[in-house]
């Protein structure tokens, strides 16, 4: 029998994070945040203390301010503009029945900060979690769960939670992206298509499971299984296929790879730059560029994979290097979180 009186439900959206301003101090606050969760380095607390304070931060701040301002727009940060402008059109979706908030997982607004919100509404029934993160990995998804359980665990009264753990195969996402991708489809002729993902440590796909993990034993790179369905690398591999499958792209001119490393450690490979490169030693001349691991254009999108990688392209040879633009604020990103939010 149901209750005579119907709370609201609370929607909380959630992405990385960001510098508050490009001010080296901002950025190296912002990276002593985000690169000091157990999650993100998962190495020993002092080796990490010291590997982020001593050396990442104090030389990396200074270039990442520079690379910061390149993108920053005219009204801030791009995560916050486009995360505030998806807070608002969500809100008016899904109507009065639901409170959105944004939180990043570093910096501000904080999780916290959203959470509170709902804990102080008192008609909050109970919470949708959405972490902006398509293809789940424990350094993202991950860590946003554990942050809401952190913050909530304290709370008297705890409402019921639902935690969207992935939606890289969701149809709006895939439709999404492909509609982008078709808008510069219809003004060039592409002789390849790189799909460009947010690279991890390989240790971290094997920690993901209690008993070991290989990619390659669990065809990771060819499909969704019972046993890989929660590797990072299988779900990107599977957001590749299905995007290529829905624009009809011949796979022998697909490549899907992994960027933005640290660290001497192996990562999951191939890398994107060296991807890069092999497509233009092959005489590969104009690339088409994917990056479904992020909903939203930020410096990994627009800076690293828009402009660093095309200029590594046309210096070894390659003449048309475009970008397809993320979900950002449009429509169907829109209509995919309104979907998701109703079906959890």
């Amino acid at each position: 029998m149901k209750s005579a009186v119907s709370g609201k439900t609370g929607v909380l959206i959630v992405n990385l994070g960001t510098p508050d301003s490009t001010r080296t101090s901002d950025v190296r606050k912002y990276l002593r945040q985000f690169l000091m969760d157990r999650r993100v380095i998962d190495i020993p607390f002092l080796s990490r203390w010291f590997l982020v304070n001593c050396i990442i931060a104090p030389f990396r701040a200074p270039k990442s301010a520079a690379i910061y301002r390149k993108v920053w727009l005219p009204e801030g940060s791009p995560l916050k503009v486009y995360g505030y402008s998806v807070e608002k059109k969500l809100q008016e979706a899904l109507g009065e029945g639901y409170v959105v908030k944004l939180g990043m997982r570093y910096q501000d607004p904080s999780i916290e900060s959203a959470l509170s919100v709902f804990e102080k509404a008192h008609d909050i029934e109970k919470i949708v979690v959405i972490p902006f993160f398509p293809q789940y990995a424990s350094a993202t998804t991950g860590s946003v769960h554990e942050e809401v359980m952190r913050v909530v665990s304290q709370w008297q009264v705890i409402p019921e939670i639902r935690f969207v753990n992935s939606f890289y195969d969701h149809p709006g996402i895939i439709r999404g992206f492909a509609e982008s991708a078709r808008e510069q489809l219809e003004k060039s002729r592409y002789d390849h298509f790189v799909f460009s993902y947010h690279g991890l440590p390989e240790r971290q796909l094997v920690k993901a499971y209690p008993d070991g993990h290989s990619c390659e034993k669990s065809g990771c790179r060819t499909g969704i299984t019972a046993h890989n369905r929660h590797c990072y690398l299988a779900q990107c591999y599977a957001t590749t296929a299905l995007l290529a499958g829905y624009l009809d792209l011949p796979s022998e001119k697909i490549s899907t790879c992994f960027q933005s490393r640290l660290g001497k450690d192996p990562w999951i490979q191939p890398y994107t730059e060296d991807v890069v490169k092999d497509l233009a030693g092959r005489g590969i001349k104009k690339v088409l560029a994917f990056s479904p691991a992020f909903v939203a254009d930020c410096l990994e999108t627009t800076e690293e994979v828009g402009e660093e990688y095309k200029e590594m392209f046309m210096k070894a040879g390659g003449e048309q290097w475009d970008l397809v633009l993320s979900l950002n604020e449009s429509r169907i990103w829109i209509e995919t979180l309104e979907d998701l939010v109703k079906k959890y």
